[in-house]
């Protein structure tokens, strides 16, 4: 005998795709930047594996930033796709897009400076330089476009820029991608030794009852 009736109340328990440790790792924030046309937008599909920024030939398609999130051995991270940097450009929309980058540069933990190895070094990569220079973070110069060895062989021009990480890929290919990656993870910030406290912080739930 039951002195009051019995309602079931329906509740639904969303559990979360990332572990305790991911949402910590996807603090770190990536930026990736460079003048029109490197093929950021491209990389930033690969690496959310969907296509989330349009890819154009015509520059000034992307202006605002994408967000998305990255995984790489077993780490997750955000990362930011930026509109093509023109220096110094009175154009309204480039104008925006400068001020745009800047942003996401100040946002980010780690910034990925992109390039074009059939174009070679310009006068725009040259003025992204000096502006990534002010900035103490630090820059993976990852110059794209090196599909073939003859690429590869002009890419070496990009060395002259300095960068202490450097990295020669391929966005529609995927060629060089995992030796970047394994790289950039590196600094996130290993936090296995929190995760038996991490399961304790959470909260806790008992069912009982017939």
């Amino acid at each position: 005998y039951l002195p009051y009736a019995f309602h079931p109340i329906p509740f639904t328990l969303h559990l979360l795709p990332y572990s305790s440790n991911q949402i910590k790792n996807m603090s770190f924030t990536v930026a990736i930047v460079g003048r029109p046309n490197v093929g950021k937008s491209t990389f930033f599909n690969r690496m959310l594996e969907e296509r989330k920024a349009i890819v154009d030939n015509i520059s000034g398609v992307t202006r605002d930033r994408q967000y998305g999130v990255a995984e790489w051995n077993g780490k997750s991270f955000n990362l930011i796709d930026t509109g093509g940097f023109v220096h110094d450009s009175a154009d309204v929309f480039e104008t925006e897009i400068r001020k745009q980058v800047t942003i996401a540069v100040d946002e980010a933990n780690a910034i990925l400076f992109m390039c074009d190895a059939a174009t070679g070094i310009t006068a725009l990569d040259e003025a992204m330089v000096d502006m990534l220079r002010q900035s103490k973070k630090p820059v993976f110069l990852v110059v794209n476009k090196v599909d073939n060895p003859e690429r590869m062989l002009d890419a070496t021009e990009f060395y002259s820029m300095g960068f202490e990480y450097i990295h020669f890929l391929s966005s529609i290919s995927g060629s060089g991608t995992g030796e970047l990656l394994d790289d950039l993870v590196k600094l996130i910030p290993d936090t296995d030794g929190d995760e038996a406290g991490d399961k304790n912080a959470l909260p806790k739930f008992a069912i009982i009852g017939q």
